[in-house]
């Protein structure tokens, strides 16, 4: 492992991120580094700006991936390397702008039907009817559901 990526892990373990957003930074700065076949401490602000034209253009990566990686790429700058500022003006695309399908009342149901083992149909019925990320259903305890008041706690959600 290399001095820079340990000095970045643990700038992130310090500040608390979440395992997946260790892994979406580190490929995020992996990525850069491979595209040039250099360290990314030894990049200028052109040669970032051109990178993310490549995501963008070449790569055809949508708006949130690009916003990820440049969310990584400020982090390795400005939290590992010290740079006092990122200003790098980066062409990222547009977000679209989706509404989502919604399932039926009938959908859900034969969703739920469709489960057999009682655990999985529990599981899927605390997460639709509560709209619980599968990270805050799998952390979920048996003391933080109240059933009398009907209430789940969540505790560290996003």
């Amino acid at each position: 492992m290399s001095p820079l990526r340990a000095k970045m892990i643990k700038a992130m373990q310090v500040r608390g991120f979440s395992v997946r957003t260790h892994e979406s930074y580190l490929y995020a700065v992996a990525g850069l580094a491979r595209y040039y076949r250099r360290s990314p401490d030894e990049l200028g602000i052109d040669e970032i700006r051109r990178y993310f034209e490549y995501l963008a253009t070449e790569r055809s990566l949508s708006g949130a991936t690009c916003r990820l990686f440049l969310n990584g790429i400020r982090f390795l700058y400005l939290q590992v390397l010290g740079w006092s500022s990122f200003d790098v003006a980066i062409p990222i695309p547009k977000k679209a702008q989706r509404i989502p399908e919604l399932l039926t009342p009938t959908e859900v149901g034969r969703i739920l039907a469709a489960c057999r083992h009682p655990k999985h149909r529990t599981m899927l019925t605390l997460c639709y009817g509560c709209g619980l990320r599968l990270s805050e259903l799998l952390s979920l305890r048996v003391r933080d559901i109240e059933s009398e008041g009907r209430l789940v706690r969540v505790e560290q959600g996003k």
